[in-house]
């Protein structure tokens, strides 16, 4: 009976040291999807303050709560099996629609510049001068829709950048990987909004007491949030053709579609970079990230035009 006793705890500690080893590779990779991903996390996070301006703040944080919903259903109900199956039978097709995330990413960008400089890019009948009445709990409802209809472009974009830092690790491995990405960066990116939002509050209870040093911050933190998010729809704006057009030029010369802009992007990088010495790959990566965000908006522009064509197309009357 003894031996018996001890051979199954000695099963036990095996089965445990290869679990143990497993997610030891899983958290290696996770790490390592994740790294690759970050400037997606960083666009996603800059990007979802903006969904909750303009409501009243007791519904800031359901809002967030409800897009983070939205997002960790993304990424592990529809996406995470869809990428999963890609990996195992059609692996070719990643780096194609990684193109058409990217674009998108970059038609986003181009219509935020576009509505900045007055130039409405809509693609529907409506006129964007004359103001839509909505009830709160609509607009509530429209705004946390677009950004779940977003975030599903910034998490595949996520999990296929993760998907294609894990080689020829194991179908499990890679499933387990993505499932811990995923987690880990809603859990980050919607923390990180619902602080950012919520900051003002924070200020506002501050500057009402504590220490004359407390009521200064909270001072400086209610007059300084709005510059904050104001400063944020900028950044994500510049994130996203930043993130999309880097993506489409990568893809272009991975699937050799006119590789010659992508190359000579590089060599212009690297020309630029090489009078700076040791902070030349410093330099080279903000020339290369400057190059690809200004052919993100350039290919956003482009892809407004033709959307916006198509729906004036549609909305004229038959004849």
């Amino acid at each position: 009976m003894a031996s018996g006793l001890i051979a199954l705890l000695d099963d036990v500690a095996a089965i445990a040291k290869v679990a143990s080893s497993s997610l030891d590779d899983i958290a290696a990779a996770s790490g390592k999807a994740g790294a690759k991903a970050a400037g997606v996390v960083i666009d996603d996070a800059a990007v979802t303050p903006t969904y909750v301006t303009g409501f009243t703040p007791d519904r800031e944080l359901p809002i967030i709560w409800k897009i983070a919903r939205g997002s960790l259903k993304n990424k592990l109900l529809f996406l995470l099996p869809a990428f999963l199956a890609l990996a195992a039978f059609l692996p070719q097709a990643l780096t194609p629609l990684l193109m058409l995330g990217g674009a998108f990413l970059c038609f986003e960008a181009a219509e935020k510049v576009m509505e900045k400089l007055g130039l409405h890019a809509h693609a529907g009948g409506h006129d964007p001068d004359v103001p839509v009445i909505e009830e709160p709990a609509e607009q509530e409802n429209r705004m946390v829709k677009g950004a779940i209809q977003t975030d599903l472009i910034l998490s595949a974009e996520i999990l296929a950048i993760a998907l294609g830092t894990l080689g020829t690790m194991s179908l499990g491995l890679k499933a387990g990987a993505l499932v811990a990405v995923s987690i880990v960066v809603t859990v980050l990116v919607y923390g990180a909004v619902a602080l950012i939002v919520k900051m003002d509050d924070v200020g506002l209870k501050m500057a009402k007491g504590g220490t004359g040093a407390g009521r200064a911050i909270g001072r400086g933190l209610v007059a300084g949030m709005p510059k904050l998010l104001a400063a944020l729809s900028v950044i994500g704006t510049a994130a996203m053709a930043w993130v999309g057009g880097g993506i489409v030029l990568h893809g272009m010369e991975e699937v050799g579609i006119l590789p010659g802009i992508p190359h000579a992007f590089h060599a212009w990088a690297h020309a630029a970079a090489t009078p700076f010495g040791a902070a030349g790959p410093v330099v080279e990566w903000i020339v290369n990230a400057t190059l690809a965000g200004l052919a993100g908006v350039a290919l956003g522009f482009v892809i407004a035009e033709v959307v916006t064509r198509i729906g004036k197309l549609r909305a004229k009357p038959a004849h």
